[in-house]
């Protein structure tokens, strides 16, 4: 994800220099600048407004410029010292139309009087209804900078999502129910809109790919795999499955996808193990089945983690030991291969699902520490379920015997554990899928996610 970008915005009425009976500006300036320097420690990019707001004017001003500045995420407004909240209310109101975010942070400390200029603007925007974050901390507190990081990243996810284009292919996969999407409510939550293909323009688009673009992939394959599979009718047919996609993203001009994958395609000409696979390594955002509620999780997760993500089923929960282990159909994205269990090819597998054949990638997931999370509806409304999880190996001793016990031994595996009231998460998960993302930072930067769009956090 691109770094966020805050409009900053310093605001107080006892500003320029003036000075308190005690000889101390009430502006202090090294705060601010300490305050600055956290949040672009933090991967912030500030955009700052060069006038210490205090009047109605000063105001309209500072807003009008970050209200036509597309590239500002949300704007920080940070506590001088006190100040008239009616001078600053109708421009932040007005700015809040834009539905970027809004953030005031109060540096602690009495002098300077900054926490009563904080609590009477976080008040007045209470008592209109517009949607804020409070922060009130130090910049010397990683703690506290981290509400602010996390809300600013929330705010660029949010902002990055609308008016993009998800695409998909084919129908409903596999009967779920849910996994369905209504078009008009995710227009009306996130500025998204769904369009749709059938599968005949990607067959025409893999069946004219060309034996130069196939080497590519092998030679890839080659950076990415301790071996390359030899070539055959299945694996060129996931090869130029792979490329087609990549192509019709392009052509499209769409942001990310779904695909049926079987019933149809699987059966008529490849499985999609590999193509999801390279998809995932890919960074781009991607599920089977048609199941949009996993494609916007596996969307959040790739945006916030430095490591590729993961989703399969939630194949077997221990609830003696909270282990969960995660199973995908052979899609993986190769490069979480652990020490362990490196990743390799296989076939798919399974007769009933996609018989047309193709690779599939199988591997152990390396350790880690992350979230487990799953976009999901409840009676129609949007909600959230997300737990911290640690990643872990088995020993090489073992491996074999675990990746047996589910019966399909050359699937990929994730063995889990989520760091929750496990009967908690099997009571709000809201489909046999688990989106696996690295990255301990994830957890709060999704509960934010979910206030400034109104889905609900179930954060366990």
């Amino acid at each position: 994800m691109r770094k966020p970008v805050a409009g900053f915005i310093v605001y107080g009425v006892h500003k320029d220099g003036l000075k308190d009976p005690m000889g101390q500006p009430f502006i202090d300036d090294k705060i601010i600048a300490d305050s600055k320097k956290a949040l672009t420690d933090n991967g912030l990019v500030l955009k700052e407004h060069d006038v210490v707001v205090a009047t109605k004017e000063e105001a309209k001003e500072a807003f009008s410029a970050m209200k036509k500045d597309d590239e500002i995420d949300l704007v920080i407004l940070f506590s001088g010292t006190w100040v008239w909240a009616s001078n600053m209310v109708a421009a932040i109101r007005d700015f809040a139309g834009t539905g970027k975010g809004i953030l005031i942070w109060t540096h602690p400390g009495s002098q300077g009087w900054r926490p009563v200029g904080g609590l009477v603007l976080h008040g007045g925007l209470k008592e209109i209804g517009i949607d804020h974050k409070f922060v009130y901390g130090s910049a010397k507190d990683p703690t506290e900078v981290a509400k602010v990081t996390s809300y600013a990243k929330a705010c660029t996810l949010k902002n990055k999502l609308n008016m993009s284009t998800i695409g998909a292919f084919g129908g409903r996969g596999m009967g779920q129910t849910c996994g369905v999407a209504d078009p008009a409510q995710w227009m009306k939550t996130f500025g998204m809109d769904i369009d749709s293909r059938d599968t005949t323009t990607l067959l025409k688009t893999a069946q004219a790919v060309t034996e130069e673009e196939i080497k590519e992939v092998e030679a890839r394959l080659a950076t990415l795999f301790s071996k390359v599979p030899e070539r055959d009718a299945a694996s060129e047919r996931s090869y130029r499955l792979y490329i087609a996609l990549k192509k019709m993203l392009k052509k499209e001009k769409w942001d990310m996808y779904t695909i049926q994958s079987f019933p149809g395609l699987g059966d008529d000409y490849s499985a999609t193990c590999f193509a999801q696979s390279m998809i995932l390594e890919d960074r781009i955002p991607t599920s089977t089945l048609s199941d949009f509620n996993t494609l916007m999780t596996v969307y959040l997760l790739s945006n916030l983690s430095n490591e590729p993500v993961y989703y399969g089923d939630l194949q077997h929960i221990d609830k003696s030991n909270n282990e969960i282990k995660i199973i995908g159909d052979g899609a993986v994205p190769p490069s979480l291969q652990s020490e362990t269990g490196p990743a390799g090819f296989a076939g798919h597998g399974i007769p009933t699902e996609g018989e047309a054949g193709g690779l599939s990638i199988h591997c152990v997931c390396k350790e880690g520490k992350g979230v487990l999370a799953r976009f999901g509806r409840n009676n129609g409304q949007f909600e959230m379920t997300v737990t911290r999880c640690t990643i872990k190996e088995p020993d090489k001793a073992e491996i074999e015997k675990r990746r047996l016990e589910c019966g399909i031994p050359f699937w990929p595996h994730a063995f889990v554990t989520a760091e929750c009231d496990i009967n908690a998460l099997l009571e709000n998960w809201t489909n046999e899928y688990a989106v696996l993302g690295y990255g301990e930072d994830i957890y709060d930067v999704l509960a934010d996610f979910c206030k400034i769009t109104g889905v609900k956090a179930i954060m366990l």
